[in-house]
């Protein structure tokens, strides 16, 4: 044999060996895809949907940027009456958890978790219920049915603006993103910490303001401000519905304003989305001031988060009462 041929059989591996630089070839790429995407994949936000913009400002609060939330109803818009649109369900069939108000404000979602076909619906491990823990107020075991509106039967659904609710609010959303997402359970319980404290300090700066609010007899359209009205000890001492979702009608109207002139109660509360008709009627006769709060984040200029929405209706409250 020539040394020409015995080079060229030194060059050629054996097969065995040759299946051994391929297992070992394979395994390089396996590790290769795995540190160019598997970081990458640990990482990527957990896709979040809520039903509102209050709901979304708190996931974010604990979430961080551990992920990547999207809501559903637009601040401008009655959560309780929202309309979903096409866009929603593609929201939903992206989303890895959805947080929901509860106690009947949200209905509609459960329809649109149907015919999105998603793994998300009620009782699911990604499905948050927002108000479990909640106390709620006002629960009256009423049905809803034609006529009744929204009549609240379950309990009145706008604990969120209780600020205090919101220690439980996040903590539900806490509980169901450490079970999800082990490896990120110190960042988002960090996260929670953070929040509550930042919080604390305002409750602590409001109950010290909102003295000046005691006392002060309030009228809103809608019985939306129990919870932040026990809070802080406000005194609404009526409403513009006779029932939630039921326009007034005038022997209605007439009874509040007789019942304003009684009271004294010469401010007016209404949300930018409800009718301005009635509410503008009741304050030209009884001399009273008409002020928009917003009980969603977004619902009011400038406000972009959860705890900016109450601060905001607060100030607004009490340059309300001082002009009295």
């Amino acid at each position: 044999m020539t040394a020409s041929g015995r080079n060229a059989r030194v060059r050629e591996p054996s097969s065995v060996y040759r299946v051994f630089l391929d297992t070992i070839g394979h395994a390089a790429v396996v590790a290769a895809a795995l540190i160019t995407h598997g970081p990458a994949a640990a990482h990527e936000p957990l896709a979040i949907v809520t039903t509102t913009t209050d709901l979304r400002s708190l996931a974010e609060a604990v979430g961080g940027d551990g992920v990547e939330v999207a809501s559903l109803v637009p601040p401008e818009f009655d959560p309780e009456e929202y309309q979903p649109k096409p866009q929603d369900l593609a929201r939903l069939r992206k989303a890895q958890l959805v947080v929901r108000i509860g106690l009947d404000f949200d209905l509609w979602l459960d329809r649109l978790l149907a015919q999105a076909n998603t793994g998300l619906r009620r009782g699911t491990a990604g499905h948050i219920d927002a108000s479990f823990g909640i106390a709620a107020l006002e629960v009256r075991g009423l049905a809803v049915g034609p006529g009744d509106g929204h009549a609240h039967g379950n309990g009145n659904p706008h604990y969120w603006l209780d600020p205090k609710n919101a220690e439980i609010i996040t903590g539900n959303i806490l509980e169901t993103l450490l079970r999800l997402d082990t490896q990120n359970a110190a960042r988002y319980e960090a996260n929670r910490s953070a929040f509550l404290a930042r919080l604390d300090s305002k409750i602590a700066e409001w109950q010290a303001n909102v003295p000046a609010l005691r006392g002060v007899p309030l009228v809103a359209y809608h019985n939306t401000w129990a919870y932040f009205a026990r809070r802080f000890r406000l005194d609404f001492i009526g409403f513009v519905e006779p029932k939630p979702g039921i326009p007034p009608s005038l022997s209605h109207v007439a009874s509040l304003i007789a019942a304003m002139q009684a009271r004294q109660a010469h401010i007016i509360v209404r949300q930018p989305h409800e009718p301005e008709k009635d509410v503008a009627f009741a304050a030209k006769k009884t001399g009273s001031q008409v002020v928009v709060l917003g009980a969603s984040v977004g619902a009011l200029p400038g406000v972009r988060d959860y705890i900016g929405i109450l601060d905001r209706d607060i100030a607004i409250l009490m340059s309300a009462a001082a002009m009295r």
